[in-house]
């Protein structure tokens, strides 16, 4: 499930990664990546790593990121 213009970037579909926020049309979970930057693994470390699901574009990963961290705080404060 595309989860649209409420968090650009990123989807959820059973049966891939567990449910969990994916970027979208990959099997690479979000959480994966924010664990990555957050232990200090630079954005070209993650092109890298995932040359194909990222398309070699840094923007995806940002959105991404940026879209996780803002449902992360909806769900922690039930906005």
């Amino acid at each position: 499930r595309d989860l649209g213009d409420a968090f650009p970037g990123i989807e959820t579909q059973s049966g891939v990664a567990g449910g969990e926020p994916c970027i979208v049309r990959t099997r690479i979970p979000v959480w994966v990546l924010a664990q990555a930057r957050r232990l200090g693994v630079s954005e070209a470390d993650l092109l890298r790593a995932y040359p194909k699901g990222l398309d070699q574009d840094p923007a995806k990963i940002e959105c991404a990121l940026g879209s996780y961290i803002q449902g992360f705080k909806m769900q922690k404060y039930n906005i």
